[in-house]
């Protein structure tokens, strides 16, 4: 199917439909301080919650949009998704108590899995091979602004209106993603293409890949990753507001943080085809074992906060850096033998490592006590174990050749 939209728009569209996430997650941390002294003035560690709420709602929605939009058609799903996402921020705007609001963030992350998923859909229905690749380079080099850009948006707004004014900017955000979409993108799977939704199907493919070893690994690897991630978004606004009393600077931090990050993709582009996935994974967590236990030693010896401050920055970078060195290696992976039901798969995976990073990044983001040494323990322990899987992998690898 040929696309009637321009490539520069194409990319532009896809763009701002992935990063319905990265802004629903990032625009809120300048928020966390206020929303812990109004609604859970006792324990401010609880306002951490907002984000790994919607974090689970998002891994939960990931388990159906696919298979949902093979059977009604990607737009619908999309569409769908954003009036579920809407819902939620609304709700949430108006939300009296914390625990409403986690429940409206649950429903908004539910809505944002819709363009998670049926976004790579899309792209899939239009793009093939190499030249699906190299769009998604371009997607994904568009989308690495918003995630540098939304800490600082948010504080702009937060500023002006309060920490509820994030919400009806999320529900423009959607309204406009939406809007574009469905004036300009025109449906990319035919109704003759499109397969009924059945369970049985879902219950097959979670069979076959539970019954293959490669799968089972990047799923647990994932986890770990994933649990990192959410565990240092979780804490970083309180690091540099509680430990460091560099809250006000925090957006710009962020921003510069996030994009020397983007750049891992480009490394890895560059490098994987001449070292390998497995190889890439293994030697971006070997290096993050590494750091955080350096990151730990220097914690408990380091004579200043300057100093501190300097080895947790260059840490943070170093783990949104090792995510693009790794989550698209350990999908690729995890694909290759089970290309026959690939769009199942992606959904049940993402759904799955998502859902279940979130039992060990919400115990490590909570025990944050004014210090970088839980997030650093708890980090330290995910990518261990995730270097251990590989290496585990690597050995398993070596036997079936023997």
């Amino acid at each position: 199917m040929k696309n009637q939209l321009s490539r520069t728009e194409f990319v532009a569209l896809m763009a701002m439909l992935f990063a319905t996430i990265a802004f629903s997650i990032d625009a809120m941390l300048p928020a966390l301080p206020e929303i812990g002294k109004e609604l859970s003035p006792d324990n401010l560690n609880r306002a951490q919650l907002i984000l790994t709420s919607f974090v689970v709602g998002m891994g939960i929605g990931t388990f159906v949009t696919g298979p949902l939009s093979d059977t009604f058609g990607r737009k619908p799903i999309i569409i769908l998704g954003a009036a579920m996402y809407i819902l939620g921020a609304l709700l949430a705007w108006k939300a009296p108590t914390l625990e409403l609001v986690l429940v409206a963030r649950v429903i908004q992350g539910l809505g944002a899995a819709g363009p998670r998923i049926v976004g790579i859909a899309i792209i899939r229905d239009l793009y093939e091979g190499r030249e699906m690749a190299r769009l998604m380079s371009f997607v994904m080099l568009v989308f690495s602004i918003i995630p540098a850009l939304a800490p600082s948006l948010g504080a702009v707004i937060i500023n002006y209106t309060g920490w509820r004014g994030i919400f009806p900017a999320f529900i423009l955000f959607s309204l406009l993603g939406v809007i574009w979409l469905g004036l300009r993108q025109p449906e990319t799977l035919p109704v003759a293409q499109r397969r009924p939704f059945k369970i049985a199907p879902m219950l097959a493919a979670i069979r076959e890949m539970f019954a293959n070893h490669m799968v089972l690994i990047s799923i647990a690897v994932q986890t770990f990753i994933f649990a990192s991630l959410f565990a240092m978004l979780s804490s970083v606004q309180q690091i540099f507001d509680v430990t460091f009393g560099r809250g006000e600077s925090f957006p710009l931090w962020f921003m510069g943080i996030a994009l020397v990050a983007a750049t891992a993709s480009i490394v890895n582009a560059a490098l994987v085809v001449r070292i390998g996935m497995r190889k890439m994974v293994t030697y971006a967590l070997a290096a993050q074992v590494l750091i955080s236990g350096s990151v730990i030693i220097l914690e408990l010896i380091a004579p200043n906060d300057t100093l501190r401050f300097a080895v947790f920055v260059v840490w943070q970078t170093s783990m949104f850096f090792m995510m693009g060195l790794t989550l698209g290696n350990l999908n690729a992976m995890a694909m290759e033998p089970l290309g026959h039901i690939a769009g199942m798969v992606a959904s049940m995976m993402a759904g799955i490592a998502t859902v279940a990073a979130m039992v060990f990044a919400v115990p490590i983001g909570l025990a944050f006590d004014g210090t970088v040494l839980p997030l650093a323990y708890g980090i330290v322990t995910m990518v261990i174990l995730g270097l251990g899987l590989m290496v585990w992998l690597a050995r398993i690898e070596k036997r079936e050749l023997v």
